[in-house]
């Protein structure tokens, strides 16, 4: 459902100049396949969400892990689990990370894949505010974690198996995109 919606809101454009990479931690209380230790919730049972987005914000892809994964280690899964496919590589693609993958086997991994990797330091984007013609543009990718915990059920997990919490995301994807498309209200 989530790749027809891509396919059609393709047609009128994905922005596949500009991409965006973050992951986001979500509380699991009842734990299972894909949690382990939120080091940021006292260590409780946690889900990472590591998603790519286009340059509008339409999610392209994501991967489920334990919220203690590193967000370096979820990289190439998310890379891998694009539904449709990217462009030639004639076409430069940019990739807008934070200072999570600021690695230099990352940048080796995202130059293999064909990108050109933007990896910001914190505010250093309050800083180029001030340039004209500038244009932050990672923060779609906030935006998008943000609508997809617009979901009551997705903001805390409470599935115990992986393949229920991945449908769930899937069909908040394909929401997201079916509205963007303009085929829901």
């Amino acid at each position: 459902m989530w790749q027809a919606g891509l396919l059609d809101y393709d047609e009128e454009g994905l922005e596949w100049e500009w991409q965006a990479i973050d992951g986001a931690m979500t509380k699991a209380p009842l734990g299972g396949a894909g949690t382990g230790a939120n080091p940021t919730y006292r260590g409780k049972k946690g889900t990472k969400r590591s998603l790519l987005t286009d340059g509008k914000g339409i999610p392209l892809s994501v991967v489920v892990d334990g919220a203690n994964r590193h967000d370096k280690m979820l990289l190439k899964g998310t890379l891998d689990a694009i539904i449709i496919e990217r462009p030639s590589h004639e076409v430069t693609q940019n990739i807008c990370m934070d200072k999570g993958y600021d690695f230099p086997d990352i940048r080796e991994l995202v130059e293999e894949y064909g990108y050109s990797a933007h990896i910001r330091r914190r505010g250093e984007e309050n800083i180029r505010i001030d340039i004209p013609g500038y244009r932050a543009r990672r923060w779609v990718v906030e935006r998008t974690h943000s609508w997809i915990n617009r979901f009551r059920r997705l903001l805390i997990r409470w599935e115990k198996k992986i393949e229920n919490c991945l449908a769930m995301l899937h069909f908040a994807r394909a929401w997201i995109t079916f509205r963007a498309a303009g085929l829901f209200g």
